[in-house]
């Protein structure tokens, strides 16, 4: 029987749903009974009498790439555990879900939470793991509680705890509520957050989690949506798998559009198949009325910014404009930026790129965990200068400066939040400087900045 969604939620006819198969379906709750009558748990059973190598080789054989945001490859990763390794095992889920323009894991865990412990539960028997976690950010209390009877209603099924299904195979999963900072997206920072400590991120080497992660122990960390996706590689088989999308950028992935569309939303669609021009005028309905496309940013706030007139000659011999490109990993990366998260931010001729950067600015301003001198300092000051930019009240030299400020960021901080904070700062600038020093206005140079014109300017065009 043909599954039917909610009114207006229908997916789209380019869409290809595997993890979002039964958001705003209609008759489906989150509970165990209704997982169960749509097959539930049954890639668990069949795994459970699979050996672990052959599970992680699906997984490899399937090309999946993490959906978080690096969009490193998942089997990969599995086999980064020492294979000499005495130590205890741990799986960590990262649901801290805080990428600005993501907004993807929070249904999985909302509408189809037993998915994602299946998925845990593959997981954890692959590599060895016998206790989970599911690290979930503060502002997701309603997620947390559904993911705890989840996993209440496992337990008494059979599917987590001592013995699983009679496998001699033991496996528990923990939620775990952090404070609600971007940071703990980092997976090295996540586990300094897990262990109880201030999130500072950890630096690598040494501290490869699959080595060296949660109490100095093997630890796999992975995102939801990434999870998820095991449950499907075992169903279909790894091979079958890396049919969907496009080669080295297998399988589907969650677009999350925001912004100047009139459809914006969140788009299950195979890697790769689906260009930018697609995706804003077939799944989301077009531009505004009587709008120009102005730019994109493909991959979260931290992926740099595309200009809509930007033109990118790539190694293989193509040339694409920003509407050619196709959304997948590698493409992205060769145009410039990333595909990140899949948080794709689209702009109109009715923006302005001051207010823009000022926004992300004070954004990653607020977030950055302090650690770094030059990202604590680099962070705030660029917010300060953008402030200025956007209130009007800037010298044009203070573009140049702002650009220098980020330029002393990238590449200088122990974790990537450095380069977040200051990719975004970079791009805009090449791409837009003449419009930022437009805004400033050297007579009013050195004035202060009242909060009330910052608001005021996400008006000035």
């Amino acid at each position: 029987m043909a599954i039917q969604y909610q009114p207006g939620k229908t997916p789209h006819s380019r869409e290809k749903r595997l993890i979002f198969k039964n958001v705003d379906r209609v008759g489906y709750d989150p509970s165990i009974d209704c997982y169960l009558q749509d097959g539930g748990y049954d890639q668990l059973k069949a795994a459970l009498k699979m050996e672990k190598g052959v599970i992680i080789n699906e997984v490899k054989a399937s090309g999946l790439r993490g959906r978080g945001g690096a969009g490193f490859p998942t089997g990969v990763k599995w086999g980064f555990i020492p294979p000499t390794n005495t130590k205890p095992v741990y799986l960590i889920c990262n649901a801290d879900e805080s990428e600005p323009g993501t907004f993807k894991d929070r249904y999985i865990i909302h509408q189809d939470p037993h998915q994602l412990i299946e998925g845990m539960a593959i997981s954890c028997y692959a590599v060895g793991a016998k206790l989970a976690y599911i690290y979930i950010r503060e502002e997701f209390p309603e997620g947390a509680k559904i993911l705890d009877k989840a996993i209440a209603e496992a337990h008494t099924k059979g599917f987590l705890g001592q013995n699983i299904l009679g496998s001699g195979f033991d496996c528990e999963i923990y939620v775990h509520r952090g404070a609600g900072a971007y940071i703990c997206g980092e997976e090295t920072g996540l586990i300094e957050s897990l262990e109880g400590k201030r999130p500072y991120p950890r630096i690598k080497p040494p501290y490869f989690p699959a080595a060296l992660g949660l109490y100095m122990c093997p630890t796999i960390v992975n995102n939801v949506e990434s999870l998820c996706h095991v449950k499907h590689i075992l169903q279909m088989g790894g091979a079958e798998y890396a049919k969907l999308g496009t080669p080295n950028n297998t399988g589907t992935r969650i677009l999350c559009v925001s912004g100047d569309v009139q459809k914006p939303g969140y788009y299950e669609v195979e890697v790769g198949k689906v260009t930018m021009a697609e995706v804003i005028d077939d799944l989301c309905g077009g531009l505004k009325p009587g709008r120009k496309l102005k730019a994109i940013i493909p991959g979260g706030s931290s992926a740099k910014v595309l200009r809509a007139d930007e033109r990118f000659k790539l190694k293989d011999g193509r040339e694409l404009g920003i509407l050619d490109i196709p959304m997948d990993f590698d493409t992205m990366a060769a145009c410039g930026s990333m595909a990140g998260s899949g948080g794709v931010i689209i702009m109109d001729d009715s923006r302005s790129m001051s207010w823009v950067i000022n926004n992300l600015n004070n954004f990653y301003a607020h977030e950055s965990c302090g650690q770094c001198t030059p990202c604590r300092e680099g962070s705030l000051w660029m917010k300060k200068i953008s402030d200025r930019i956007v209130a009007g009240k800037a010298s044009p030299d203070d573009v140049d400066t702002l650009e220098s400020v980020a330029n002393q960021i990238e590449g200088k901080t122990i974790c990537a939040f450095g380069e977040a904070c200051s990719w975004p700062t970079q791009s805009f600038i090449k791409k837009f400087r003449d419009e930022l020093k437009s805004d400033c206005k050297p007579e009013l140079a050195g004035q202060a900045v009242a909060e009330e014109s910052l608001v005021a300017s996400a008006g000035l065009r």
